[in-house]
């Protein structure tokens, strides 16, 4: 018997529906996950992202390998690596280099929008569109007028909006800098990104609502990116702390290491007291401190 995309789907919505960090109850986002196919997102040409003994990250064709392809898009916990050295190596074969760009794995991604939790009729701002995968699930939620995406790669940027617009999705997608946010459509109810950064820029929380909530990725001096959620207060600042452990990769313009004090965080914190941690963050800058 064939498999199927959509069996695959709703086998790996169910997977994530016994997980803690999975659905959650989130009905909505369970039903928006079953409604977008990710396939149709996904490049005919990824690596996997765990090397083989030489090294290198296996490629996986879809021409050639269908049914790995796909088993492989709807792996629960897999990202897929779409991307190495800001698209200087070509995907014909197995490589290596530095990660840049994928479609980040459907749990990743379904834990990032359950603690987004935005609401139809929202205005939000996602910073990083990669495929396009998690824009759609975005779009079906609140509407694709109400959605704006940023992306630093123009190619990128043109394949996920003609992707989007082949299900009839059109929000407004930007080839830029996502850092900068996207003034003119703001305040945004909601802002999320799906690329880490070592501080959140000034630009995202001013253009963040009164009471509007903020999600990304943080680097922290724990060996691992914190997703930390903000609420804004309508004036350039935000408050808030860390909702899960997770690894993402760096937007581009904050790839160089800077040390984590001048980034805010205080010497001696206790790692396994992350979720106790308080964010502040603002036009000066941000703090982290014990709660």
């Amino acid at each position: 018997m064939p498999v199927t995309a959509q069996a695959l789907r709703a086998r790996c919505a169910e997977e994530m529906s016994r997980s803690p960090r999975g659905f959650a109850g989130a009905g909505w986002l369970y039903e928006v996950f079953l409604a977008v196919p990710r396939e149709h997102f996904v490049p005919d040409r990824v690596w996997w992202p765990a090397p083989r003994e030489d090294g290198l990250h296996s490629l996986i064709d879809r021409a050639e390998r269908p049914r790995a392809w796909l088993k492989a898009v709807y792996l629960p916990g897999v990202a897929l690596i779409t991307q190495l050295d800001d698209g200087r190596i070509p995907p014909t074969g197995a490589a290596n280099g530095a990660f840049t760009s994928s479609i980040s794995s459907s749990g990743v991604i379904v834990e990032l929008l359950r603690h987004l939790d935005p609401r139809p009729g929202d205005r939000v701002l996602e910073i990083g569109t990669g495929t396009g995968y998690t824009t759609a699930l975005l779009a079906v939620r609140v509407g694709a007028g109400n959605l704006v995406t940023v992306e630093i790669d123009p190619q990128l940027a043109a394949r996920a909006a003609g992707r989007l617009a082949e299900l009839d999705l059109r929000p407004l997608v930007i080839a830029g800098d996502g850092e900068l946010g996207h003034a003119a459509a703001g305040p945004y109810d909601r802002i999320v990104a799906t690329a880490s950064v070592r501080r959140i820029p000034p630009a995202w929380l001013a253009q963040l609502a009164p009471g509007g909530v903020l999600i990304a990725p943080l680097d922290s001096p724990f060996g691992s990116d914190l997703l930390v959620r903000l609420e804004g207060d309508g004036t350039g600042g935000a408050v808030g702390g860390f909702v899960a452990q997770v690894e993402f990769m760096r937007v581009r313009s904050q790839r160089e290491v800077r040390s984590h004090g001048e980034l805010g965080w205080p010497a001696g914190l206790d790692a396994a007291r992350w979720r106790d941690l308080k964010v502040e963050a603002g036009p000066d800058g941000q703090r982290i401190h014990a709660a």
